[in-house]
C-alpha cells in the first residue's frame, strides 16, 4: 500500500527534527572544544602571572644583608684556616710566633757560639721557612749550611726568604761601593784577591765575601727515613724544637734513629796539639804535650712533656704513639751521653732571654 499524504508529511517532519537535533549536538561539541581550547590558553598565562607575582614578592637584598653575607663567607674561610692541622709541626709563619715584637732577631742566636759555625759545614734539621738557617749563616759566617724540612711548602718559603736576603745583601753591597773603587783596586787589588787566607781559601772564596745563595741551601727531606744525607759530614747540626714532632710521629724508635743518625753525620773526634806543658814530677822536670779532643757539635732544643700533651691529638698516629712513649724529654740528656756516645754537654738556657711566652725552652750543646 502506498503511504498517504498525511503519512508522508509526518515522515518529513520527523526527518527535519532529526536534522535539527544533529545540528544542535554538532554545534554543542564545537562550543565545548572552544571552551577547552580557551581554558588551555589561559593556564600558561596564569602561570606566568603567578611567577611574576612570586618574583615581585621576592625582596631585593639590602646593603646590610650583603655585608652580612660577606662576613659569613669570611668567617667560613677563617674557620677553614683554624681547622688546618700541622702533624709535623710544619706551621706557616712559625717565626712570627717565636719572635716577639720587642726583639729584632731570634733570641736563640744570642746563646750560640761563633766558633761552632764560622768556616764550618752545618745542618739544620726541621728548618721550616729557613729564617733561622739564613740568620745563622749571615751572623756566624758558615762555610755552608743545609736546611731540611719534611714539608715542601716550607722549603718553598725558605727559598723565597733566601732570595729576599740575597737581594738585600746585594743592594747593601752596591750602596757601599764608592765611585772611585775601580781606580783604587788595580793590580794591587787583583793580587789581594789571589792571596791565600790562613784557612787555605782565597779572599774571594771566603764566607765573608760569598753570596748567601752560595752558602745556604734547602731541600725537602724526612730526616728519620732518608738515606740521601748518609755520605755527608757536618761540623755542627741543629735540631731546634723538632724532637717532639719526630717523637710523636715515629715513637721512641724514631727518636733513637734521629739521635743515632746525627751522631753518624757529625765530624769524628780529632786530636789537636795545644802546647808543651812543664810538669814537675819528684825532682825531675818533665815536658808533656797537651792535646784537645774535638768532635762535631749537636745543638738541641727539646720541647717539654707538657707540649706533647697539647699536641697529641693532631693525628691518629700522634695519639697512638703518645700513649706508647717511654723515653720522655727529661731522659734525652742521659740517652745522648750514655747510650749514643756524646762526650760532654753544655746547657745554654741560663743566658737565653727575650723568648716569647711558651718558647723559653732548654737549649743544650753536645760535643762528640
Amino acid at each position: 500500500m502506498k503511504p498517504t499524504s498525511c503519512e508522508r508529511m509526518g515522515r518529513d517532519n520527523d526527518q527535519k527534527k532529526d536534522k535539527k537535533k544533529r545540528k544542535r549536538s554538532h554545534e554543542n561539541e564545537k562550543s565545548v572544544e572552544k571552551v577547552v581550547a580557551n581554558e588551555e590558553k589561559k593556564v600558561p598565562t596564569q602561570q606566568k602571572k603567578q611567577q611574576q607575582g612570586q618574583q615581585g614578592n621576592e625582596k631585593v637584598p639590602t646593603q646590610q644583608q650583603k655585608q652580612n653575607q660577606k662576613q659569613g663567607n669570611c668567617n667560613q674561610s677563617k674557620k677553614k684556616k683554624s681547622q688546618e692541622v700541622y702533624p709535623f709541626g710544619n706551621y706557616r709563619n712559625y717565626y712570627g710566633y717565636r719572635i716577639s715584637n720587642d726583639t729584632d732577631e731570634d733570641p736563640r742566636l744570642k746563646v750560640l757560639k761563633k766558633v761552632w759555625f764560622e768556616g764550618k759545614d752545618c745542618l739544620d734539621i726541621g728548618c721550616n721557612s729557613g729564617i733561622m738557617t739564613i740568620h745563622i749563616a749571615k751572623k756566624f759566617g758558615c762555610r755552608s749550611i743545609l736546611g731540611v724540612d719534611i714539608d715542601s711548602s716550607r722549603i718553598e718559603d725558605a727559598h723565597w726568604h733566601l732570595r729576599k736576603f740575597v737581594r738585600m745583601q746585594n743592594s747593601a753591597k752596591s750602596s757601599e761601593k764608592e765611585p772611585s773603587s775601580k781606580s783604587a783596586h788595580g793590580a794591587h787589588g787583583s793580587m789581594e784577591q789571589s792571596t791565600s787566607l790562613s784557612n787555605g781559601e782565597t779572599k774571594e772564596d771566603s764566607p765573608e765575601t760569598k753570596d748567601l745563595s752560595q752558602i745556604v741551601s734547602f731541600q725537602k727531606e724526612n730526616f728519620v727515613l732518608t738515606r740521601n744525607l748518609d755520605e755527608n759530614r757536618y761540623d755542627t747540626i741543629l735540631c731546634l724544637s723538632v724532637t717532639k714532632w719526630i717523637h710523636l710521629n715515629w715513637g721512641d724508635d724514631g727518636l733513637i734513629t734521629l739521635f743515632s743518625k746525627i751522631w753518624r753525620l757529625l765530624q769524628p773526634v780529632t786530636i789537636s796539639y795545644l802546647n808543651q806543658v812543664p810538669i814537675i814530677y819528684f825532682s825531675y822536670l818533665q815536658l808533656t804535650v797537651g792535646f784537645a779532643f774535638q768532635g762535631g757539635i749537636f745543638i738541641m732544643e727539646p720541647q717539654p712533656w707538657k707540649s706533647y700533651e697539647n699536641n697529641r691529638r693532631v693525628s691518629e698516629t700522634t695519639a697512638m704513639n703518645y700513649r706508647k712513649i717511654v723515653l720522655r724529654p727529661d731522659r734525652f740528656q742521659e740517652i745522648l751521653l750514655d747510650k749514643i756516645g756524646f762526650r760532654t754537654v753544655e746547657d745554654l738556657t741560663s743566658s737565653l732571654s727575650g723568648a716569647s711566652k711558651g718558647f723559653d725552652r732548654q737549649i743544650l750543646a753536645f760535643q762528640k
